[in-house]
C-alpha cells in the first residue's frame, strides 16, 4: 500500500500512529483545509491496538465472565476453551492487519505514510531518504517500550514481554513473572485462569505499588487463592536458558529457564518481564533540535520545553507523563485543539487547551480478579502534596453488590480536602468495579464538594448505592 501522500509538505506532521498520534492529527486538522500525515514504523493503532489494550482485555473478559457465573448460584459452566479465546483475541486484534485503521486515517483527510520517522531539526522530519516538512508542528507520538532489567543472562534468555504474553500463542506450564505492577498482575490473572503455574518475583512488599495498599493486597489475596505463588522482597539475581530461540511473538522461545532469587533456584518454561515502560526516544533525533534522548518534557499545552517557536509538540508514554492509553489520547485532544488554535491565530485561554487532568486526576483501571478502579491521589499522595484529609473506607456491601454476585467481595475508599469538601481521590477493588469509575472521575474533575454528592442519587439497586455509605461515613467526620 502506498503512504497516500504526494506531498513532503504538510501543515502537521505526527511520527507514531498508535491512539495518541491518530488523535492528535484528527483533531488539528478537523474540519480545517489543513493537512496531516501520520508516520508509522510498524503497525497504524500502535501497541494498544495490537499488543496491550485490546488483546489483554480480550483474555482478561472470558476470565472475568467465567469468575461471575461460578459465584451465581443457578449458573453452570464448563469453563474456558483457550483456542476459542485466542481466536477472539485475533479478531480484536484485526490479525494483525491495520488495513482498517489506515482507511479511518485516509476518510479524516490524515495521510500515513510508512517508515521509521525522526526530527532532522526545526520543522523537519526525516522518513528513510524522504524529508518532510510541517508548516505548522511536529507531534511525537512514539510511546514506549518494554525495559529489561539489567540481570545477568536475562536478555540472552530471551524473555517474554509484555507484547509476547498478550499475544499468547503457546500456554507454558510454568511461568515466572518478574513484577507487580499493571501489567504482570493482570498477565497472573488469565495465564492462572488458563492453567499455567505462575509465580510471581516482587522486588517491594505489595503489589500495585502506587496505588491505596488495601488494593494490592486484595489482588495478591485472590491471586493467590488462584494458585500464584507471590515472592514479595524479592530480586532476579540470575538466568539462564537452554537453547533459547527467536520462535516469535507469544511462543515459548526456547527450553527451560533457570533462576536465581534470592538465593532459591526457581524452573520455568517461560519468564515474562514486567517491570516497567520507558519513552521511545531511541532514533526519533532530539539531538538536532537540542534535546536528549530522555521523556520529552512539554507543558500543558503539550509543547516540547526548550524548543523555541512552539511548533514541537509531544502525546503520550514518550511525554513520560501518565504512561496509559486514554490520558495519551486526551493529551492528543488537547494538543491537537492547541495546534488548530494557534493555526487560527486564537486564542488559548479556554480549559480544552490545557491538559489539566494530568496534575490529580487520573483515572486508571486494572483488569485483574477483582477489578481496581482508581482516580485521583491516594490518601498518601494527597497529604505527600500539602493536602489536609479526611478518608473513609468501607468494603462494598449494598443491594446491587449482593445481586451481582453471591459472595461479592469488594471495598471502596474516598479521600476528600478537609478545607474544602471536595473529592481528592477514589479507589475501588472488587468485581466490575471499573464501571463505578467515570462517576468519581467527573466528581474529582468537576471538583465537586461532597456534600453536594448526596444529590446525585444512585439508581437502586446497583453497586453505585456504595456512594451513599461512603457519604455517611463522611458525614460523621
Amino acid at each position: 500500500m502506498g503512504d497516500g501522500a504526494a506531498s513532503d509538505e504538510f501543515d502537521v506532521i505526527v511520527i507514531g500512529g498508535g491512539p495518541a498520534g491518530e488523535n492528535a492529527a484528527q483533531y488539528a486538522i478537523a474540519g480545517s483545509d489543513r493537512t496531516a500525515a501520520l508516520v508509522e514504523r510498524e503497525l497504524v493503532g500502535g501497541e494498544c491496538s495490537y499488543w496491550a489494550c485490546m488483546p489483554s482485555k480480550a483474555l482478561l473478559t472470558p476470565v472475568h465472565f467465567l469468575d461471575r457465573a461460578r459465584h451465581l448460584r443457578g449458573i453452570t459452566g464448563t469453563g474456558i476453551d483457550l483456542d476459542a479465546v485466542l481466536a477472539r483475541r485475533d479478531d480484536f486484534t484485526a490479525h494483525h492487519a491495520d488495513t482498517g485503521q489506515v482507511a479511518w486515517a485516509q476518510s479524516v483527510g490524515v495521510a500515513v505514510i510508512r517508515g521509521a520517522g525522526a526530527l532532522a531539526g526545526d520543522r523537519r522530519v526525516r522518513v528513510g531518504d524522504r524529508e518532510l516538512i510541517a508548516r505548522q508542528a511536529v507531534v511525537l507520538a512514539t510511546g514506549s517500550t518494554a525495559l529489561i532489567p539489567d540481570v545477568p543472562g536475562l536478555r540472552a534468555a530471551l524473555p517474554w514481554i509484555s507484547r509476547d504474553v498478550t499475544n499468547l500463542r503457546e500456554l507454558p506450564r510454568r511461568v515466572l513473572i518478574l513484577g507487580g505492577g499493571v501489567v504482570a498482575c493482570e498477565a497472573a490473572t488469565w495465564l492462572s485462569a488458563f492453567g499455567a503455574a505462575v509465580t510471581m518475583v516482587v522486588r517491594g512488599d505489595r503489589l500495585l505499588g502506587g496505588m491505596e495498599p488495601f488494593a494490592g493486597e486484595r489482588v495478591a489475596s485472590a491471586l493467590a487463592e488462584r494458585g500464584v505463588e507471590i515472592r514479595f522482597g524479592a530480586g532476579l539475581d540470575a538466568v539462564t536458558r537452554t537453547s533459547p530461540a527467536a520462535t516469535g511473538a507469544g511462543r515459548i522461545h526456547g527450553g527451560p529457564v533457570t533462576a536465581t532469587v534470592g538465593g532459591t533456584v526457581l524452573e520455568a518454561d517461560e519468564l515474562v518481564v514486567a517491570t516497567g515502560r520507558a519513552p521511545a526516544t531511541a532514533g526519533l533525533g532530539l539531538a538536532t533540535v537540542g534535546l536528549d534522548d530522555r521523556a520529552v518534557a512539554v507543558d500543558d499545552h503539550l509543547t516540547a520545553i526548550g524548543v523555541a517557536g512552539s511548533w514541537l509538540y509531544a502525546v503520550g508514554d514518550v511525554t513520560g507523563r501518565n504512561l496509559l492509553t486514554h490520558m495519551g489520547k486526551y493529551q492528543a485532544r488537547v494538543c491537537g485543539d492547541v495546534i488548530a488554535a494557534r493555526a487560527r491565530g486564537g486564542p488559548l485561554d479556554g480549559p480544552r487547551y490545557r491538559a489539566t487532568a494530568d496534575h490529580g486526576a487520573v483515572p486508571a483501571v486494572v483488569f485483574s480478579a477483582p477489578e481496581v478502579a482508581t482516580v485521583g491521589r491516594t490518601e498518601q499522595a494527597a497529604r505527600t502534596a500539602g493536602f489536609t484529609v479526611v478518608a473513609v473506607e468501607l468494603d462494598i456491601s449494598v443491594a446491587g453488590s449482593a445481586l451481582l454476585r453471591d459472595d461479592y467481595a469488594g471495598h471502596a475508599k474516598l479521600v476528600v480536602d478537609r478545607s474544602t469538601g471536595r473529592l481528592l481521590g477514589a479507589t475501588f477493588v472488587g468485581p466490575d468495579v471499573g464501571e463505578l469509575l467515570q462517576a468519581a472521575t467527573v466528581a474529582v474533575v468537576g471538583e465537586i464538594p461532597v456534600e453536594q454528592l448526596w444529590h446525585a442519587v444512585p439508581a437502586y439497586p446497583t453497586v453505585s448505592e456504595v456512594w451513599l455509605r461512603l457519604l455517611e461515613k463522611l458525614r460523621d467526620r
